[in-house]
C-alpha cells in the first residue's frame, strides 16, 4: 500500500499549492454570429498550476487565481481553441472581454502517438479498423468507442464494465469474454493498440491506463488476422499529451474496495518534442461472492519523440500484475424434474477454497514510428512483445455426484482440482506503406503492408489435476454403474457413493475453508509447448470521388501451428484470402449511408481455449488439423453527426454467418468435426455526445437474432446460440447543474436491459442449458467539484434497487450472478 500513501502525500501538497487564488479573471465566449457559447471549457495554466470553468447560459466566464503569467485557452467541441498569454497581477482584476471562436474540423493525426485532445463521451475517429486515421462517419463499418471520461463518470474500472453500454455487447459471465452481436467469443487473446496478444480470459483487464475501448463489430480478421466473427474488443492506451497535465485519484467502496491510480503526461523540454506518460493504479478488492478476491497493480510509462511533422516515435510498457481468485460462478442444485431452480442456491455461493489461488503477470513492450516522405508517401512500422505468465490453483465443480446405482444426488455436486502453470510470449510485427493522391475531386489513399505475429507457449507448462471417480486401481475414470465395484466407495449420509477423486461440495451445508488435497488422487500431465506463427500481407484502397467513397481490402493470410513445439512435433499449415468492400454515400455533410462485405477466418487453435468440446485440446493434439472457422458479414447503416459534431449516432443492420465450429465430445478426440453452423441477424443503434454544453449521454439498443443453424445436437438446431440475448438495451447520462446555487454539482444515472438468454457451454455430453431471466439494472452517481480547485469527488451506487440478476453463464455448475447494490467513493485531483 506504499504507493497510496505516495499518492496521497502528492494530494496533499498539490492541493495546499492550489488553495491561495487571488485574482479575477473574467471574459465571455462567442461564436462567429455573436451567440454565446454555453459549456465552453476555459483554462488558465502555467507550470505551477491549472484552473479550469466552463461558461454560464450566458457565455461568460470567472476564474480566481494567484499572480503570474498564464496560457489561456477556450476549447469547444467543433471549434478551433483559442489561445493567449494573461499575465495576472496581485489584486488587479483580469477583463479578457468577448473571445470568439472559430469553427473548424478536428485535425487526425496519421498514428496514434499524442493522445486524444477532446475530453467528452464521443470518439469521432478510429485508427484501428484501417490501420490509420479514419472518421468514424466515413467508414463502412459499426464502430462504438468508450472513452476514458465515460469510463471515468461511471467508474468502470474494469474492461467488462466499460463495454456494458455498447449496442449488442453481452458479457457471458463474470470473465472478460463476450457475446457480440449474437455470436460468442472463441478467441481468449486481447487486441491492444490494434496488435493481438495471448492470455487467458478468466481476470478482467483494469482500464485507468486506456484512452478508449473500441468494440469493432464484425469479423475483422482483414485487420487483425484471425478474429471473432461477433466483434472484435481493442484497447487503446493512452499516450502523452503535449500540454501538461497531472492527476490522481482514490476510491474505496463496498466488497473491500481499495483503489489508487496516478496520470501524469506533459513535455519534457521547451520545445515540447519529447512527451512523456506515467500511468499507475493499484487494487485491493474482495467480492459479493465466498473467497473471491482480486488484487492488481499496474504500471504503463510511455514517451514519444516527434521532431518535426513528418516524424513520429512512441515507445510505451505495460506491467500487469494481478492476483486472485478464480471465481468459476454459482452453482445450482441439478435439475428437479427436468427444471433447474436459480434460487436454489444464494448468488454468493462458491464452490472455491480459501486456499485456492490464480495469478496472471504480463509485461507488454510496444513501439511505433511514422515518417512521411513528402506530402504523398508514408511509413509506419510497429512492434510488440508480451509475456504473460499464469499460476493457478483451483477447486471447481466437476459434474454431479451419483449414489453406487448412478442416480444423481441433486444437493451434492463433484469438486474437479486444477494446479495449473503456463507461460506464453507474443511477438507482433506490423509496417505498411501509404500513398496519398489527392486532385479537386478526388481522394485516394492507398496501403500496402505486412503483419507477422508469433505465439508460443513455453516449455515447461503442465498441471496437476482431480476429476471425476477414483478407481480401485487409483486410476480417475467416469463412473459406470454396472461396474460399480472397479470403484473406490464411500458413504455419505447413509448413502453410498464412488469416491470423487477431489471431493465434494455440499450445497445445503457449504464449506469454503483451506482445503488437504495431499489425499487428491492428483495426476501429473504436461501441456506441450507450442508454436503458432501467422503472416499477412495485405491491400486497401480508400478512394472518394465527390459524396462517394469506397473502402476495398484484400489480406492473404497464412498460418503455420507446431505442436508439441521442440519435442515430437506435428506442423500444421492453413491460408486463406480475406476480403472487405465498404462502400459509403454521403447524404448530407453530417449523415452518411453506407454498406459492407467483409469475411473472417480463424485457426482453430485461436478458437478451443474457451470451446467446451475441445477441451482435449489442451494438451492431446494440435487443432489445426481442422479447418479453420469462417465468416462472412453483410451490413448497411447510416451514421451522423448533429449540434456541430457534438452528438453522433449510427444505425446498422446486420447478417452475420459462422461455420466450420469444432463440434464434438471432449473425451473422444476422433469424433471431433467441424460441422457446426450459426447465423445472427440484427439491428442496432448507439447515440452519443452532448444534448446541451451541461448534459452529455450514451444510449444503445441491439436486437439479435442468433440461431444455431447445424449442431452435433440435433434439438439445438434452429434454437437460439448460448449467451445471446435477443435484446438488449444502455443508456448513461450526467447532467452538470450551471446556477450559481447548485454550481459544481453534477447528476448520472444509467440503466441496462438485457433480455433472457441460455447459458453457453453445451457439449454432446451434458446438453442442459440454463434460461436465465431479463434483467433492467439501474445505476446512478452525485458529482460535486468545487471551483478552482481541480477536485472532484463522485459517489456512485451500481444496482440502485438491488435486483438479483444473472450476467451470462456457462451451464448450471457455473453462473454468473451480478452484484447487489453496492456503492463506491471517489476523489479525483487534476493539477
Amino acid at each position: 500500500m506504499k504507493i497510496i500513501k505516495i499518492l496521497f502525500i502528492v494530494f496533499l501538497f498539490s492541493f495546499t499549492g492550489n488553495i491561495y487564488a487571488q485574482t479575477i479573471v473574467s471574459g465571455s465566449v462567442t461564436n462567429e454570429e455573436g451567440n454565446p457559447v454555453f459549456g465552453a471549457t476555459v483554462s488558465l495554466t502555467n507550470t505551477e498550476n491549472t484552473f479550469g470553468v466552463l461558461t454560464n447560459g450566458d457565455g461568460a466566464f470567472e476564474l480566481n487565481v494567484p499572480q503570474g503569467s498564464y496560457n489561456f485557452e477556450v476549447r469547444y467541441l467543433g471549434y478551433a481553441s483559442n489561445q493567449q498569454s494573461v499575465a495576472v497581477n496581485s489584486n488587479t482584476a483580469v477583463e479578457l472581454g468577448a473571445i470568439v471562436l472559430i469553427e473548424a474540423a478536428e485535425n487526425l493525426q496519421n498514428v496514434e502517438v499524442i493522445g486524444r485532445a477532446r475530453t467528452d463521451y464521443n470518439s469521432d475517429y478510429s485508427f484501428s479498423a484501417t490501420k490509420v486515421a479514419i472518421k468514424n462517419k466515413e467508414l463502412p463499418q459499426a464502430i462504438t468507442s468508450v472513452t476514458k471520461e465515460l469510463m471515468t463518470d461511471r467508474l468502470a474500472f474494469q474492461l467488462p464494465d466499460a463495454v456494458k453500454t455498447v449496442s449488442n455487447v453481452a458479457v457471458t459471465g463474470l470473465y472478460n469474454h463476450y457475446n457480440i452481436r449474437g455470436i460468442t467469443q472463441g478467441d481468449d487473446g486481447q487486441v491492444l493498440n490494434g496488435m493481438r496478444t495471448r492470455q487467458y480470459y478468466f481476470l478482467q483487464p483494469i482500464t485507468s491506463h486506456l484512452e478508449r475501448v473500441e468494440v469493432i463489430k464484425g469479423p475483422s480478421s482483414v485487420t487483425f488476422s484471425s478474429a471473432d466473427p461477433g466483434g472484435t474488443v481493442n484497447m487503446v492506451t493512452k499516450k502523452p499529451l503535449t500540454e501538461k497535465r497531472s492527476e490522481v485519484s482514490l476510491t474505496t467502496g463496498s466488497f473491500g474496495t481499495l483503489r489508487a491510480t496516478a496520470d501524469f503526461t506533459g513535455p519534457l523540454n521547451e520545445s515540447k518534442t519529447l512527451l512523456y506518460r506515467f500511468n499507475a493504479a493499484i487494487q485491493e478488492a474482495d467480492s459479493f461472492r465466498d473467497v473471491v478476491n482480486n488484487n492488481a497493480i499496474l504500471f504503463a510509462p510511455s514517451l514519444s519523440y516527434i521532431p518535426n511533422e513528418s516524424t513520429s516515435l512512441n515507445v510505451e510498457m505495460i506491467y500487469s500484475d494481478a492476483e486472485g481468485n478464480l471465481d468459476r460462478g454459482q452453482p445450482i442444485f441439478g435439475a428437479i424434474n427436468g427444471e433447474f431452480d436459480l434460487n436454489s442456491t444464494p448468488i454468493t455461493r462458491n464452490v472455491g477454497a480459501s486456499s485456492d489461488h490464480y495469478k496472471n503477470k504480463e509485461f507488454i513492450f510496444m513501439a511505433n514510428f511514422s515518417k512521411k516522405f513528402g506530402d504523398n508517401l508514408g511509413f509506419n512500422a510497429q512492434y510488440m512483445k508480451q509475456t504473460w505468465d499464469e499460476d493457478l490453483a483451483e477447486h471447481r465443480v466437476g459434474g454431479t455426484v451419483v449414489d453406487i446405482e448412478g442416480n444423481v444426488i441433486p444437493t451434492l455436486a463433484r469438486l474437479r482440482y486444477d494446479e495449473r502453470q503456463q507461460f506464453w510470449e507474443t511477438n507482433n510485427f506490423s509496417t505498411f506503406f501509404t500513398y496519398d493522391i489527392k486532385s479537386d475531386k478526388v481522394t485516394n489513399k492507398i496501403l500496402v503492408g505486412y503483419d507477422g505475429t508469433r505465439w508460443e507457449r513455453k516449455i515447461g507448462a503442465g498441471f496437476l489435476r482431480a476429476r471425476r471417480y477414483l478407481t480401485v486401481d487409483g486410476g480417475q475414470s467416469n463412473f459406470d454403474p454396472d461396474n460399480a465395484d472397479n470403484f473406490q466407495q464411500i458413504v455419505v449420509d447413509g448413502v453410498t457413493i464412488p469416491k470423487p477423486a477431489a471431493a465434494f461440495f455440499d450445497l445445503e451445508n457449504p464449506f469454503n475453508g483451506a482445503r488437504n488435497v495431499n489425499d487428491y488422487g492428483l495426476a501429473q500431465l504436461s501441456i506441450p509447448a507450442n508454436l503458432s506463427t501467422s503472416d499477412g500481407i495485405y491491400l486497401q484502397n480508400q478512394f472518394k470521388v465527390g459524396k462517394f467513397s469506397a473502402l476495398l481490402n484484400l489480406r492473404y493470410e497464412w498460418f503455420n501451428d507446431i505442436f508439441n513445439y521442440k519435442g515430437d512435433e506435428e506442423e500444421f499449415k492453413t491460408s486463406a484470402f480475406v476480403p472487405r468492400l465498404g462502400l459509403t454515400y454521403e447524404i448530407t455533410n453530417d449523415i452518411s449511408a453506407y454498406a459492407t462485405y467483409l469475411e473472417g477466418f480463424q485457426p482453430h487453435t485461436n478458437t478451443v481455449s474457451l470451446s467446451p468440446t475441445a477441451e482435449g485440446f489442451f494438451w492431446s493434439t494440435s487443432p489445426s488439423r481442422f479447418d479453420p472457422l469462417e465468416s462472412s458479414l453483410t451490413e448497411v447503416g447510416a451514421k451522423g453527426e448533429f449540434l456541430n459534431g457534438k452528438l453522433f449516432a449510427n444505425l446498422a443492420i446486420f447478417n452475420i454467418t459462422q461455420k466450420n465450429i469444432l463440434l464434438g465430445d471432449t473425451y473422444d478426440l476422433d469424433n471431433l468435426t467441424t460441422r457446426g453452423e450459426q447465423r445472427s441477424t440484427g439491428f442496432e443503434m448507439d447515440i452519443s455526445g452532448y444534448i446541451s454544453p451541461n448534459f452529455q449521454l450514451t444510449a444503445s439498443y441491439g436486437f439479435s437474432d442468433a440461431v444455431i443453424v447445424e449442431d452435433a445436437i440435433v434439438e439445438f438446431i434452429d434454437q437460439p446460440i448460448g449467451g445471446a440475448p435477443k435484446h438488449n438495451a444502455n443508456f448513461w447520462g450526467r447532467y452538470d447543474f450551471m446556477g450559481n446555487t447548485l454550481k459544481g454539482i453534477g447528476v448520472g444515472f444509467g440503466a441496462q436491459y438485457m433480455a433472457e438468454r441460455f447459458t453457453w457451454y453445451n457439449p454432446t455430453y451434458d446438453t442442459n442449458r440454463v434460461l436465465l431471466p431479463n434483467y433492467t439494472v439501474c445505476e446512478a452517481a452525485v458529482f460535486y467539484k468545487p471551483n478552482n480547485t481541480g477536485i472532484q469527488l463522485t459517489l456512485k451506487i451500481n444496482n440502485l434497487f438491488n435486483e438479483t440478476y444473472w450476467l451470462g453463464g456457462l451451464n448450471p455448475s457455473r453462473l454468473g450472478p451480478g452484484a447487489p447494490r453496492n456503492f463506491l467513493l471517489n476523489a479525483t485531483y487534476k493539477f
